[in-house]
């Protein structure tokens, strides 16, 4: 007899495809509500256009992402971008995004929205010339943030400063180009915002240690939606802290994701948005995958916890910055950022590999996949690395290859039987049969 949990369906969940629905309509009609559009990677400082007022931040990431689930749309996207000379082995967000702007077909109907200027922050060399090539096709301006990366999480004030001097040139920028006086409160709420958010969704990850776990990974891609491109906002907030009372509420009842968890995963990279259901796949195992760095760190704030586990980190405020004036804001929002765990892992494998351990033994991980991912070199590099200490470790790994958002390069049949011999060689059954 398998044993099974107790499971019931999210209450927030139906609220979080608002959201990310919202998002989408609110970037396609900015112009006719007269709000700036203004044009940024995932990872930039979307809090900081808060203060020249109402403003809406169209994301290539999850824009790129989104048009990767439509296979028609994404190839003729791809078949764009290639048709201009562009290589193939390019990151697939890019690919997409610039072949919809070039094709003038936004996802969600109409013409592409046409951006008033672009702000950019320099972590990824395609990334920046991402923007670039988006700046030439509109027209518009563009300011670039050059972002320090450590292989650890050494942050001294010259790092903090550095950053901070950038912002604060960044905002006298937008203040010129857009002849708009910028409000410094509207920036510090926005900041509170953002921190208030990230360490929310901390938080809530930290609960998938429970067993059974209350939240699983093609789950959790819906729900970490808004850390990414609204959380400076006061409706974002609120749903986290919805959502966290509700996530407490299932661990305490013992609420599963899964009724039938008997063996927990770790995933690594970004998923091939176009066969999540490779997830449910794996539930017929009686297989739970409980998240990622990728869905766990881009956009949460952790900090080591006084018990010594990885937990949510406390905000600015709580760590004695007070955020009074522009420039507290901006030292603060430079802190945040820099301490992300994500980028230490994109400096040297070390960091990440430590990281990977660590969740491994709080998570009560019992494996890994990975997708090695054609379509992100960034978030791909130092994957045999991972592997490799993971072995080192006796915990079971096994690896798949394909492309984020572009199904030309991806092999359904051979990625289910990659899946299968690595249920198989742990022990697990399908349960189905």
């Amino acid at each position: 007899m398998v044993k099974l949990y107790k499971t019931r369906p999210l209450q927030m969940w139906q609220k979080a495809k608002e959201l990310r629905l919202n998002y989408f309509k609110e970037v396609q009609a900015a112009k006719e509500q007269g709000k700036t559009l203004v044009l940024v990677d995932s990872g930039s400082f979307i809090e900081l256009p808060a203060g020249l007022g109402n403003y809406a931040c169209l994301e290539g990431h999850p824009y790129g992402a989104t048009v990767g689930m439509d296979l028609d749309f994404a190839r003729e996207c791809a078949e764009a971008t290639e048709a201009r000379g562009y290589a193939r082995d390019l990151c697939v967000y890019t690919r997409n995004f610039w072949g919809s702007m070039f094709l003038n077909r936004y996802f969600f109907g109409g013409e592409f929205p046409k951006p008033d200027f672009t702000i950019k922050r320099s972590l990824c060399d395609t990334e920046s010339k991402w923007l670039q090539v988006c700046c030439e096709h509109f027209n518009i301006p563009s300011f670039y943030i050059d972002f320090p990366l450590f292989p650890d999480r050494r942050t001294g004030k010259e790092d903090i400063d550095y950053l901070a001097n950038q912002m604060n040139d960044c905002i006298e920028w937008m203040e010129k180009i857009t002849g708009k006086k910028y409000d410094d409160e509207k920036l510090i709420h926005a900041a509170r915002n953002e921190f208030r958010t990230t360490s929310l969704w901390a938080e809530i990850c930290a609960l998938n240690k429970a067993i059974p776990a209350p939240l699983d990974q093609k789950t959790i891609y819906t729900l970490y939606f808004p850390t990414v491109v609204s959380r400076y906002q006061d409706d974002t907030v609120h749903f986290f802290e919805e959502l966290l009372a509700e996530v407490k509420d299932r661990v305490a009842d013992n609420i599963a994701a899964l009724a039938t968890e008997r063996c927990r995963l770790w995933d690594d990279g970004i998923p091939p948005w176009y066969f999540l259901r490779l997830y449910r796949y794996l539930e017929r195992y009686g297989t739970v995958v409980l998240g990622s760095i990728y869905t766990y760190t881009l956009h949460g704030a952790w900090e080591d916890q006084a018990d010594g586990s990885w937990g949510p980190a406390k905000i600015p405020e709580q760590r004695g910055m007070p955020m009074k004036n522009r420039d507290d804001a901006l030292r603060a929002l430079a802190l945040w950022y820099l301490e992300k765990p994500i980028y230490q892992g994109m400096c040297l494998p070390g960091p990440k590999n430590e990281q990977l351990l660590r969740i491994i033994r709080e998570w009560h991980i019992d494996g890994m996949m990975m997708h090695l991912n054609r379509g992100c070199e960034g978030l791909a590099m130092g994957q045999m690395e991972h592997r490799l200490a993971l072995l080192k470790a006796h915990i079971p790994v096994t690896v798949y290859e394909g492309n984020s958002a572009d199904k030309r390069e991806f092999d359904e049949s051979q990625v289910i039987d990659r899946l299968d011999a690595f249920m198989e060689s742990m022990g697990m059954k399908k349960l189905d049969s």
